[in-house]
């Protein structure tokens, strides 16, 4: 789960890691009461929405008068703003952040993310801060700093001088660099994040340290522990199918093809998605139902498939082991019925109560084409959509 960067800040603020002032703003009134409650002479006035690239983009814009503000929030309020990030369709801007400015010395990049190959927590830093990090890491990643973090004992302030030095942070501020690493890791291990990304972080002509910039990612599996996190979510930033599949508990991801994947396990879903591929179809879609899908829930992904106009055709490839064929097989015919299914529908079933599952498929009298594997039910589906 993502958060916007004011509401990330504002978090980041509560463990104490300096960040600078700004309020949030959601109309062009709001933006101009907002500045003229801020102090100094530069007022900052960034796009709000869940994607990087938005300085490139036009989406960040410095105003030097409360006119400026006026104009700049009039621009940006209602634009779709296009960033490497969004994809050529572009994200709308709904909301803003006004920030104080602050004069700055010199940039940085400072990461926390999990490493899943060793399983521990990883601080990546580089004074090449404010640009993208994957272009520092494939031209210079001799400028990527990184220290690994034993769980057993957490982030020694070593490690984190270690990385101010190798940074070149200024000697003078190098314990002011440590105070915020630390606080930082805190904040990442108290609230399950999967990443915490300060890009850029700065050193101000002030002498402090600032996150100037804050990218917050939380993992889903332990957002139950985190309702105060959860109340952050805006689900205009994201996708309505994948917001709907959520509160049906299931996985869901949309695609660019037109075959419409319906399977149990992640493994077997993108083996699925891989041998579509291979007999030239295109899936529309992740669908993963999970392990103890009901009728109810296959007919809800069903509906969730048929909502992507691009689909021509559905793929439900199950592999029955705690989930039951037979169960799986009725929850089709029922999904099948209530939908009023016009387009191609291939079906593999294999597992626990196979037998009855492919006897229910057959005994319903519905257009439901039988696949006696993995990838004689993609070479079918890939046939029929064509």
């Amino acid at each position: 789960m993502n958060v916007h960067e004011y509401q990330a800040k504002e978090l980041l603020r509560s463990y104490g890691v300096p960040v600078p002032n700004g309020i949030a703003a959601f109309t062009v009134e709001e933006a101009v009461d907002a500045a003229e409650q801020l102090s100094g002479p530069i007022k900052v006035v960034k796009a709000q929405i869940h994607a990087g690239g938005r300085g490139k983009a036009g989406g960040v814009k410095l105003a030097k008068s409360q006119e400026e503000v006026k104009e700049y929030a009039t621009e940006l309020l209602g634009k779709t703003l296009v960033t490497h990030q969004t994809g050529p369709e572009g994200k709308v801007i709904q909301r803003l952040l006004v920030e104080e400015g602050c004069a700055i010395d010199k940039e940085y990049y400072l990461g926390i993310v999990l490493d899943r190959v060793t399983g521990r927590v990883v601080i990546m830093g580089s004074s090449e801060g404010g640009m993208d990090i994957e272009e520092v890491a494939e031209a210079t990643p001799e400028k990527i700093i990184k220290e690994v973090v034993d769980p057993a004992v957490g982030l020694q302030a070593f490690q984190a001088r270690k990385l101010a030095f190798a940074m070149g942070v200024p000697v003078k501020l190098v314990n002011k660099f440590v105070g915020m690493v630390t606080k930082l890791y805190t904040f990442f291990v108290d609230k399950d994040c999967s990443i915490a990304e300060i890009n850029p972080l700065v050193t101000t002509k002030d002498g402090d340290v600032l996150a100037l910039d804050a990218k917050l990612n939380f993992d889903s599996n332990a957002l139950y522990r985190h309702p105060d996190v959860v109340a952050l979510r805006d689900e205009t930033e994201e996708d309505p199918r994948e917001v709907e599949a959520s509160k049906n508990d299931l996985n869901y991801i949309a695609l660019d093809g037109n075959i419409g994947c319906l399977v149990n396990g992640a493994g077997l879903a993108m083996a699925t998605m891989d041998i579509i591929k291979h007999f030239s179809g295109d899936p529309a879609n992740f669908l993963d139902v999970g392990g103890g899908a009901t009728k109810e829930k296959v007919t809800e992904a069903f509906k969730l498939i048929l909502s992507d106009e691009n689909v021509k055709g559905i793929f439900v490839n199950i592999f029955g082991g705690i989930m039951k064929c037979d169960v799986i097989a009725e929850g089709i015919v029922a999904a099948t019925k209530e939908v009023g299914l016009e387009l191609p529908l291939v079906v593999r079933l294999e597992g626990t109560n196979v037998d009855a599952g492919k006897q229910i498929l057959k005994d319903s009298g519905l257009a439901i084409t039988a696949a006696t594997s993995m990838a004689d039910g993609a070479e079918k589906i890939a046939a029929l959509v064509k």
